[in-house]
Formats: C-alpha cells, structure tokens, sequence
C-alpha cells in the first residue's frame, strides 16, 4: 500500500504550494529536498540577525491580487520596493531608466527633452528591421543608455556579445518619463517580514519533509510510497538527458559579513555595468527589510556558463534548447503516475507569483 497520496519531490516555492494545497483538501503529503534546507532557491538564512538571501536577491512582486492575498495568510510582507542603482565606472544611474537616469546621462530635465534624444539616437541608428540584441536595444532606447547601462552587463550576464543574442530578450526595455524609481509596475509589492524561509515553514507546517534526500538516489522506492509524484526538479534530468542536456546560465555568490559597518552601499542592489567589474551586482541583504544591525552583510554575484552538476538558474530559451525541450515535454506528458511543474520540470524562467499562480492551477486540475 502506499503511504501517501502525493510525494512532492522539491520543497521550493512550487512544491511548498502544490503540497499545502493538497494537504488542506485531505491529502497525505510526502515532501523530499536534496539540499539541506527548505525553500528551495528563495531560502534566506540569518547571519548576524540579517535574513540573507542566499541564491541571489528576491523581491516578490505582482499584481494577481489572489496571489498576494495567499502569500500574505502565511507571513505579513512589508512595504520594501525595488530600486535598483547602477554603478557604471563610478558613476550611478537609478533604475529602470526614467527622468532621474536621463538627467544623470544627459543633463536633460523634462521628459520632452528625453524623448527628443532619444528619438534623436533612434534615428541615427537607422536600425528598420533589428537582428539581435544590440540593434534592438539601440532602436528603443539609443545608443548612450546602450552602451553605457545595456551591453556590457548584458554581456556578463550571458557570457555571449550582445550581437549574438536574440532581439526578442530585449524586446520591452522599461522606459518611463516620470521620476519614478520603482522597477516594478505591478500593484503588490514586498519582501517577507521575517525572510522568506519564514514563508515556506507555514507553508509546510503540519507536513512530512525530508531533507538531504536525493529522489535519485532510490526513485524505485520513493514511486513505490505515494499514488502520484510531482516532480519539480530539471525535466532532462528525470529522463536521464536521453536527448542530451538543457542548457542554463548559472550564478556564483561571494558573501561577507562587515563587521562594524552599518551601511555598505545604501541600496539593496546595485547593478555595476562595466566590463572590467567580473561581478554583475552587490546585493546588500539587509536593506530588504530596513535593517538597522551595527553590522551588514554583502554578497557579489557573478553570472557564469552553467555546465552540469552546478545548480540551473536561467534556462537559455534558444531555438536549440526550445525545441530539445519539447521532446522532453512530450515524454512528460506520457506520464501517467508523475506530473511536472515548476521553474525546472517547465525549463521556463518564473517570477515568484508565477510559481505560485501556476502551483494554484495545477491543484485546481488535480
């Protein structure tokens, strides 16, 4: 007989979703991670009474009203907005470009003006029909933002030139003429009071969870313990990469405790954009919850070639990987005993009210 009805293998956002879903409706639930801690991605540890958001910055944002009211019955988030900074030689630039970056880079300071350079850079370019990524942040923004905000971090981050990169990556670039620093448009806006793991504890409270549990380490038996799987780990890697491997960008993290510094950078993130800095951006952790510690805490990232056995972030949706994908997806759907879903099982990059809205779904049609 089997012991649960649904063994969910990952305890990330998605996982902790679909199984506390399920659980309120009766289910019996078995939750394994192999890593040593819940949350997948969005864990944050305290390090010095600082919620340090270990797998790289998370804002959660969205405007799924739902959405946010299912998160917020769990933790309450507070008032926290991103507003990126760029450091580009040593200069600063606020994020997304707006009035305050146009009057940084140009001196201008009425959206008429900027939207006369632009224009003025647009045409220029003469770019009619744009073929890759360069030509098409050119044509929508000009050539200073270009290659002053653009080129370069996008070329850390792909670890490709920009010339080799499809248009479509660029293809909304947002641009306001208001002095407006917020990145997101979105009307719900937050981090959790207490940092994510706090999040995904309610989620799971009440739940069977195994950590440093490899479902690859004896699939045969963990199958054997529930009626269905939900699988949320990398697709390729389930099929044993019969068609060969997805490719992802993956992300490194160098993090220091600075004792006796209040205050690093003032900003939770700072994008730096040139060449010659080898990270992409300074994350300084505390500023997600208007920390006030004596101390702080900082973590560079870098943007590197994924290859396998490090952990996939960003799924290269290229022709080859979209269409190396689609034979993995057909053999999912073949599947009768285990369904699929989440960042991984979709090779599909997901915000964080994404994950959950398509968690919802899928328990709707189970």
């Amino acid at each position: 007989m089997n012991m649960y009805d649904y063994l969910i293998v990952g305890a990330g956002l998605f996982g902790s979703t679909v199984s506390h879903i399920l659980t309120q409706h009766g289910k019996r639930c078995l939750v394994i991670d192999k890593r040593p801690h819940i949350g997948g991605n969005i864990y944050t540890e305290s390090i010095n009474d600082i919620n340090v958001h270990k797998y790289g910055a998370h804002i959660f944002h969205t405007n799924d009203k739902h959405v946010w009211e299912y998160v917020n019955s769990f933790v309450e988030f507070n008032r926290y907005t991103n507003s990126p900074v760029a450091n580009y030689k040593g200069k600063l630039y606020n994020l997304p470009f707006n009035m305050n970056t146009f009057y940084q880079m140009w001196g201008i300071t009425t959206p008429e003006e900027a939207m006369r350079k632009i224009e003025q850079q647009r045409k220029e370019a003469g770019i009619v029909d744009p073929q890759n990524l360069e030509e098409q942040a050119i044509s929508l923004i000009g050539r200073d933002i270009y290659y002053t905000l653009i080129k370069e971090y996008t070329e850390k981050q792909w670890g490709r030139k920009a010339t080799e990169l499809p248009a479509f990556i660029i293809k909304r670039l947002p641009v306001r003429f208001t002095f407006d620093n917020n990145y997101f448009n979105d009307t719900y806006q937050g981090v959790p009071i207490g940092g994510y793991t706090k999040l995904i504890k309610e989620m799971l409270k009440g739940i069977e969870v195994q950590l440093n549990t490899d479902y690859f380490s004896d699939r045969k038996y963990f199958d054997s313990t529930a009626e269905k799987v939900v699988y949320t780990g990398e697709i390729d890697k389930f099929f044993n990469y019969c068609y060969g491997h997805l490719e992802y960008r993956t992300v490194s993290f160098e993090t220091e405790v600075l004792k006796g510094t209040e205050n690093y950078q003032g900003n939770a993130v700072v994008n730096y954009t040139d060449a010659e800095t080898l990270y992409t951006r300074i994350i300084e952790h505390k500023h997600f919850e208007f920390g006030t510690q004596p101390d702080t805490v900082i973590s560079k990232e870098y943007s590197k070639e994924w290859k396998p056995g490090d952990e996939p972030y960003y799924p290269v949706n290229d022709d080859r990987n979209c269409a190396l994908y689609k034979l993995y997806k057909k053999l999912a759907d073949e599947q009768s005993k285990v369904i699929f879903g989440g960042r991984l099982a979709e090779y599909k990059y997901y915000d964080m009210h994404q994950v959950i809205a398509s968690a919802l779904n899928l328990t709707k049609t189970i």
